[in-house]
């Protein structure tokens, strides 16, 4: 899709939308038509090589009832519902997302929570509300932006988090040699993902700007296809 098409123009869900979304991930994230086909346990639990629930633990292990949970961006299935209601109504639960199809999908999971918010926001740039964050979690959205984006999404999480406060990131790895998986996403990244190869390449932690002022711990999943890498800004 380019930026004249006609629903770059029209279509209220094509608004403010980033150029590299609608061009790379129109029909993943942006087209209303598609979301809702997408936006689906099942399809999630596919997409991850039956990996779902071990993914979405290395994250909502992390919470505790009453913390401040921000999560940079909505994610497809009940995951986001599961977030919220482990923080519970003691706590504050907030999701971002640019697209308005993400941020309307987000808004029927979560409104029967009031302590979850849903704010249209880049990942890079939320401001916040209400005070720091003691977890921040960005899951699966490294791997679909360009580099530049991916260095200031890091280092915008990384600034949010207070002392003792902790960021984690889910996300793809470079698979292990004998991993037959590793073959199927060379494609898939090849023909779909053009960002993703990145995280094959780089550690998360290189692109943070002060990383020593973090402490990082990384385990790999599924034999390196996925990781799951937790920052703490020690005290």
């Amino acid at each position: 899709m380019t930026q004249n098409h006609p629903k770059l123009i029209t279509d209220p869900y094509y608004d403010g939308v980033p150029e590299y979304m609608t061009e790379v991930y129109d029909w993943a994230y942006v087209d209303p038509k598609w979301v809702k086909a997408l936006d689906r346990n099942i399809v999630v639990r596919i997409l991850l090589f039956l990996n779902d629930q071990r993914l979405m633990k290395c994250y909502l292990d992390e919470i505790q009832p009453g913390m401040r949970v921000w999560q940079l961006a909505h994610v497809y299935g009940d995951l986001v519902r599961r977030a919220a209601q482990r923080v519970g109504p003691a706590g504050a639960f907030h999701l971002t997302d640019i697209t308005p199809i993400q941020i309307e999908h987000g808004s029927k999971k979560l409104k029967d929570m009031d302590w979850a918010k849903v704010i249209r926001s880049d990942a890079a740039g939320f401001a916040g509300i209400g005070g720091d964050y003691q977890l921040i979690c960005s899951f699966f959205l490294l791997h679909e932006v360009p580099d530049d984006k991916k260095y200031e999404i890091v280092n915008h999480m990384l600034a949010k988090l207070p002392v003792g406060g902790k960021a984690i990131f889910v996300d793809y790895h470079n698979p292990k040699k004998w991993q037959p998986i590793r073959y199927i996403l060379k494609l898939v990244n090849h023909l779909l993902e053009p960002f993703a190869n990145a995280l094959w390449e780089n550690e998360i932690q290189h692109y943070a700007s002060h990383a020593e002022q973090y402490t990082w711990k990384k385990r790999t999943i599924f034999g390196g296809v996925y990781q799951c890498v937790v920052v703490e800004h020690a005290k």
